[in-house]
């Protein structure tokens, strides 16, 4: 079957017609407690013996087809929104009914619309600035000759970049933000992956400390509100949260406080763990590859950054921070190549192995940014941020971020190179980072 044809609008079918991908003949109990304790692992063992797409009985989930091939993966991500839509559940458990993950069909395109601005065009290049004058203030402290931890650093570093595009300004305010937000992060990350409570359990559950910390984040986001809104010069600001302040729906109508609050979380969770865990895994790939290295520094010296792109999609290949991106069938039937998926299940696009995929990328356990020198990668075997309509939001901010950090990085610090072998992943629920914190020694350019 052509991917033409696969690409095709899918059909409605009688539930008859149900044809499912090939289950792996092991019991479902077993399916889930290794997903559970190693999802890719597991997904990476059944993807050789069964192909493109396979059939699991997943905790939280339910019952779920994972796809494995690009062209499955780009007719789920173009589908009718009607047909199959935000999987559930989703992350919205965490962050919020008023954050975009809660969101589907046409009231999640209108959101998007309101947020579109800001992480697009000319707001990016306002945030560069932000982002240099971060890595600085990070990077001043950092010890020469000795190897330490990047992935902290570097969360603090996407942290306060994010709180400042966000909200514009320093101060008492961001500081209790600086408190909550990462072990908020931390914990939330852990429990999005587990099944929901019925109850909390009280303050010393996990939910229960997750719901404290949502209170307290509340309280402060609510005054920030008042003081953006009392500010004399609030039809002149340009941070994110005047933009949705000022923003209306086609109606006229505004986003409602809360749906402000659960947005915002949003973007300071989505912007904050994934962009560090990928810079963790950068310093982690270069350290360890002197010809990639030396080729980054001298580019470093320029104004130009094709090698530097071209290094960062190689990253989020070959160290896939986030794993899978899924959706909900809400129609009778979804044709998915030759396959048709009844209502009710879940279908999981497993971006790990789509990126290993030896088709598409020769050699993929080799680390070869000169895959993606002066070529853009195709459009459905490399997707880091999700694709179609859920494409993540702010995947143009992540990738200039991380550009200007890598480059204020290397044009104020040599990296010293290291034949120790590469850290393995280490999961914190939803992102993937290095197992020992992305090392590295560093020596400050004279």
């Amino acid at each position: 079957m052509s991917e033409s044809t696969i690409a095709a609008t899918p059909a409605v079918t009688p539930v008859s017609q149900v044809r499912l991908p090939p289950a792996p003949a092991v019991p479902h109990f077993l399916q889930a407690v290794g997903f559970s304790v190693s999802r890719k692992w597991i997904v990476g063992k059944l993807v050789p013996r069964y192909g493109g797409a396979f059939t699991m009985k997943l905790p939280v989930f339910g019952p779920t087809v994972i796809v494995a091939d690009p062209a499955l993966a780009k007719q789920l991500f173009m589908a009718d929104t009607d047909a199959v839509g935000n999987i559930q559940p989703n992350l919205s458990r965490v962050l919020g009914s008023g954050s975009v993950f809660a969101l589907d069909g046409a009231d999640h395109k209108r959101r998007r619309r309101l947020l579109t601005p800001p992480f697009h065009g000319r707001s990016i290049k306002n945030y560069e600035r932000i982002f240099e004058e971060e890595t600085l203030r990070e990077a001043a402290n950092w010890p020469e000759g000795r190897s330490f931890e990047t992935l902290e650093p570097m969360m603090r570093i996407t942290l306060n970049a994010i709180l400042r595009a966000v909200f514009g300004a320093d101060g008492a305010h961001l500081d209790e933000l600086r408190r909550i937000i990462p072990p908020w992060v931390t914990l939330g990350s852990r429990l999005a992956v587990l099944p929901t409570p019925s109850r909390t359990y009280g303050r010393f559950s996990p939910w229960g400390r997750l719901a404290a910390y949502r209170r307290r984040y509340d309280e402060v986001i609510g005054r920030l509100i008042d003081d953006v809104r009392d500010d004399p010069n609030f039809d002149e600001r340009d941070d994110v949260l005047a933009l949705l302040l000022r923003s209306t729906y086609e109606d006229g109508s505004s986003m409602s406080r809360q749906d402000i609050g659960d947005e915002l979380l949003t973007l300071l969770a989505a912007g904050h763990e994934t962009t560090a865990a990928t810079m963790g895994w950068v310093f982690e790939r270069i350290s360890r590859h002197p010809e990639v290295l030396e080729k980054l520094v001298a580019e470093a010296d320029t104004d130009g950054n094709e090698y530097r792109q071209a290094v960062l999609l190689e990253v989020q290949r070959a160290r896939t921070v986030i794993d899978f991106a899924g959706r909900h069938v809400y129609a009778p039937t979804f044709e998915l190549g030759e396959w048709v998926i009844p209502r009710g299940f879940s279908i999981v696009v497993a971006i790990d192995q789509v990126h290993q995929r030896s088709d598409d990328y020769p050699d993929p356990q080799r680390f070869d940014p000169q895959r993606f020198y002066g070529q853009r990668p195709n459009t459905f075997s490399h997707i880091p941020f999700g694709g179609g309509t859920r494409r993540c939001v702010g995947a143009v901010f992540a990738n200039v971020e991380m550009d200007v950090v890598l480059r204020t990085v290397l044009r104020h610090f040599t990296i010293e190179t290291t034949t120790a072998p590469g850290e393995k992943a280490h999961s914190r629920g939803v992102a993937y980072t290095p197992a020992d914190g992305g090392r590295m020694v560093v020596r400050r350019r004279r």
